[in-house]
């Protein structure tokens, strides 16, 4: 299939990506659809030290439901925030119990989710170091499959890390105003290394492996990231792909994060 064309519009910078996150610690009175529950749900936090990025403590925020859940979804943030601000400001937690999946969310900094030329690979850290905690902390057994749900930079985070694990271990992706971008020239300065780095790791190179999972594409039609959202649905037809109102911005995924989850829920 050939690669799609160059998006002329809506090239995102890093002042656009970040602009949906202004605010973010402070997050009451975020718009949303969550669910109330008698008690809340049970969280663990904690801080994860790893080979795959040194001299770091990765804080990480980890909800199960009250009882053995049916399977893990890691939570992979954006550029700007880290594990335990996604989970607060999606309201993640508010779904534990109704869906019975655990959901984990780590800090991975503002590598994008891949191997750098820095020395960290926050992917690599998420596969080989905090799914196994998870799996452990939440009482998953670690044969089954997990899922990945991201936001903005975690969105093609968790096409990437879904397409590195394959469908024999990925049982959902869902990729919210995904950071795409068609071709290395237009990318955001700190998302690659280079030009190579870029293509290395290129999701529109993976779609043969990713339209072997479930594919869930959530964007609002005024995301600077709406163009490149559009095309990579266009070369992953068997992809869910949402396109509706909204932008780059926190109440954009809160309102999202019910639905999302339930579709996770229902591969299970």
């Amino acid at each position: 299939m050939p690669r799609p064309e160059r998006p002329t519009r809506h090239t995102p910078n890093r002042r656009t990506i970040l602009a949906g996150l202004t605010g973010a610690a402070a997050l009451t009175g975020c718009r949303g659809t969550t669910t109330t529950h008698t008690s809340p749900p049970a969280t663990t936090d904690g801080e994860l030290t790893s080979a795959y990025w040194p001299g770091v403590k990765a804080s990480w925020r980890i909800a199960r439901p009250s009882a053995t859940p049916k399977a893990l979804v890691v939570a992979l943030h954006g550029f700007g925030m880290d594990g335990p601000t996604m989970m607060d400001g999606l309201g993640l937690a508010d779904h534990v119990e109704r869906t019975g999946l655990a959901i984990a969310a780590v800090s991975g900094g503002k590598a994008y989710w891949h191997k750098r030329r820095a020395g960290m690979d926050t992917g690599a850290l998420v596969i080989h170091d905090f799914i196994p905690l998870a799996q452990r902390t939440t009482g998953v057994d670690p044969k089954t499959k997990v899922a990945f749900l991201g936001l903005s930079m975690g969105g093609y985070g968790s096409l990437l890390l879904g397409s590195d694990l394959g469908p024999d271990r990925v049982f959902g992706v869902v990729a919210e105003s995904a950071a795409l971008w068609i071709d290395p020239g237009t990318s955001a300065q700190a998302a690659f290394d280079d030009r190579e780095d870029f293509l290395a790791h290129d999701v529109f190179a993976r779609t043969d492996v990713l339209s072997r999972m479930p594919v869930r594409l959530d964007c609002g039609t005024s995301d600077p990231f709406i163009a490149a959202n559009r095309a990579f649905a266009a070369k992953l037809p068997t992809a869910k792909a949402t396109f509706d109102k909204g932008a780059h911005r926190l109440d954009y995924w809160r309102s999202h994060a019910s639905a999302q989850l339930d579709w996770l829920a229902a591969l299970t």
